[in-house]
């Protein structure tokens, strides 16, 4: 009696202890909104502004596309780094603000896009505003992150 009352309790506590430990798989996840992208946007230029190109860069995916006003498209993360030094002068600011966000109903893709304000000096030492909008295609990555797969932007209001 003694020994079946000693195992029982030791199932018990095998059993309390698992359910403690037990983490929702990813397929359990919850699942990304619009707002979920938003909140990314948010913490994407939070990062920008704190470590310049290379807070920019974390929110790329390593395949990602830059479609640049005025010029041709630059494929890949690590050719699109080597245009983003700008971001690391001090006098440099760019800032955005999305308007609009939606999610796939697969949930493994969504897009953002808005308005930016890069602030900066010319040659002379003047402050120069630039204004334009921009559009960002999310995909959600193996790991359950996601990355900015495609951005483009344009000058202008």
């Amino acid at each position: 009696m003694k020994s079946s009352l000693f195992m029982i309790t030791v199932a018990i506590l095998v059993a309390m202890a698992a359910l403690l430990n037990f983490h929702p798989s990813a397929s359990a996840s919850v699942k990304a909104t619009a707002d979920t992208l938003r909140q990314l946007e948010a913490e994407f230029m939070q990062a920008t502004a704190e470590r310049g190109s290379q807070g920019y860069l974390s929110y790329y995916a390593e395949d990602a596309v830059e479609v640049p006003n005025g010029v041709g498209l630059i494929q890949g993360k690590a050719n699109i780094a080597k245009t983003m030094g700008f971001l690391d002068v001090k006098d440099n600011h760019l800032t955005w603000t999305p308007v609009g966000a939606d999610i796939s109903s697969s949930g493994d893709l969504g897009y953002t896009y808005g308005t930016y304000e890069f602030r900066s000096k010319d040659k002379d030492g003047k402050p120069t505003v630039e204004h334009g909008k921009y559009t960002s295609i999310w995909k959600k990555q193996k790991d359950g992150s996601w990355k900015v797969a495609l951005d483009m932007g344009n000058s202008g209001s």
